[in-house]
């Protein structure tokens, strides 16, 4: 698996990152939603790169243009409910783009909260077959949830490309994601945290995503 981690160039995403993580800034929910869906933008800039180009013409007022346009049909599956502002600045770029959802998530199954298993009820998608499938989740922690809602996409096809991309990532849940949703899978991350806390979520992270997006749950 390929594994392109952002933080290790020079750029403004490491501006909206630190924003994040920052205790003060995270009371502003609006700002926060904001920097995933830019730094969303930006991944999704970069990802396009490595798409595949064919030149074609376009007609201006004044002539004809040639210009290099991309041919992969893209499809952007998202895991709810945190991953809707960084699904929004993918689709802002891929404005093309089919999508596809899924509903994921953790669940503790010790009354220490310490052991995670993952309960999902809810998968839209496209077709995927011969597509290039692009799968984004803020937080890639123990990656339980996302490699479940990988495995209920597939079942909708088999993409040409898997493209996940994500915030925060752990070397656990990278480990993850190799092992179970392919080898040819491309990785994309705004920074990798070292590891976890006994409550598995990622650390020094920036805390719950959903939660700091849309408010706290039950």
């Amino acid at each position: 698996m390929k594994t392109i981690n952002l933080s290790e160039q020079h750029s403004v995403i490491n501006r909206y990152l630190a924003e994040l993580r920052d205790v003060d800034y995270q009371k502003n929910r609006l700002l926060f939603r904001n920097n995933i869906v830019r730094i969303g933008e930006m991944m999704a800039f970069e990802l396009s790169k490595t798409l595949e180009y064919k030149e074609e013409e376009v007609t201006t007022p004044l002539g004809t243009a040639i210009v290099a346009l991309p041919q992969d049909e893209i499809v952007i599956a998202t895991v709810l409910r945190a991953g809707l502002p960084f699904h929004q600045g993918f689709l802002n770029v891929f404005d093309h783009a089919e999508n596809g959802f899924v509903s994921a998530y953790r669940l503790y199954t010790n009354s220490g909260h310490t052991e995670v298993g993952v309960h999902s009820e809810y998968m839209v998608s496209p077709s995927l077959e011969g597509k290039t499938l692009i799968v984004v989740d803020p937080m890639l922690a123990t990656g339980s949830s996302l490699v479940a809602s990988c495995e209920a996409l597939l079942c909708n096809g088999t993409p040409r490309r898997i493209h996940i991309a994500c915030v925060l990532a752990t070397p656990e849940g990278l480990k993850k994601v190799e092992e179970n949703v392919g080898p040819d899978t491309t990785m994309w991350c705004a920074a990798i945290d070292p590891g976890m806390n006994e409550q598995k979520y990622i650390v020094p992270g920036f805390g719950d995503a959903g939660d700091l997006c849309f408010g706290e749950k039950l």
